[in-house]
């Protein structure tokens, strides 16, 4: 699944649920703009909603609509669709690791190589090698500094800009207690309104969900629930 425009290494399903209803049927498009104006009334940051399509078997298979939320390296695909007499919800939450490979590099070192020969004609190869050393310098100052130097746009921009996007990310963004803490928020919220947006629309007609599956998240232990201590046994 190629999320961020590039393909990655290695992309990670960290939950999946799927809800599924008989007796029940509405357009998808219905239940996706329910699910916008929720997310839009919660104002949640740095967020991307779009419709996408995904094959249903092979590349001339029928195409279904699905909705898509993209935050930093999660994204969320939300599935409403009628499956033979019923209907199911689903929603995925995917996760896209930043991978270097070696040919970022590569490119990366070409592309100043190919500045220091320009400056080298106008400048000489000292002064060029000098005005190289700066840009490489101001370029990793503005890289460790985006979000102090009020550049959040810049910051979203550079985590989806291939190449340099997986080398920003591993080698000079910071982690930090915020993008932590909002990250789990994020990934809380949308499988939340989704399974509530869900209940509601089936329930207005007085539906009964047959059955529910869910896979835990796998993120590291950090994104595992945990109990909560002052819950009833």
């Amino acid at each position: 699944m190629n999320v961020f425009g590039f393909n990655p290494k290695k992309t990670e399903v960290l939950n999946h649920w799927i809800d599924f209803v008989d007796g029940f049927g509405f357009p998808p498009s219905e239940f996706y703009a329910a699910v916008e104006r929720e997310l839009a009334a919660l104002q949640v940051p740095s967020m991307e909603i779009s419709r996408v399509e995904f094959a249903e078997g092979g590349i001339l298979s029928s195409q279904r609509v699905y909705l898509r939320m993209i935050r930093e390296r999660l994204a969320f695909d939300i599935c409403a669709a009628p499956f033979g007499t019923g209907y199911f919800f689903s929603c995925r939450t995917v996760h896209t690791p930043a991978v270097v490979r070696w040919w970022h590099v590569v490119v990366v070192l070409g592309g100043f190589g190919s500045i220091y020969s320009l400056l080298a004609r106008f400048l000489g190869p000292d002064l060029a090698l000098v005005a190289v050393a700066g840009l490489v310098v101001a370029i990793v100052q503005m890289f460790r500094n985006t979000i102090t130097l009020g550049l959040s746009d810049i910051d979203a921009l550079l985590l989806k800009t291939p190449v340099i996007g997986p080398i920003y990310e591993r080698w000079f963004r910071k982690e930090t207690y915020y993008r932590m803490d909002t990250r789990l928020m994020y990934l809380d919220t949308v499988p939340r309104i989704v399974k509530r947006l869900a209940e509601e629309f089936t329930g207005a007609k007085g539906i009964k969900h047959v059955r529910q599956y869910e896979r835990a998240p796998i993120l590291g232990e950090l994104y595992k629930p945990v109990a909560n201590p002052d819950s009833p046994k």
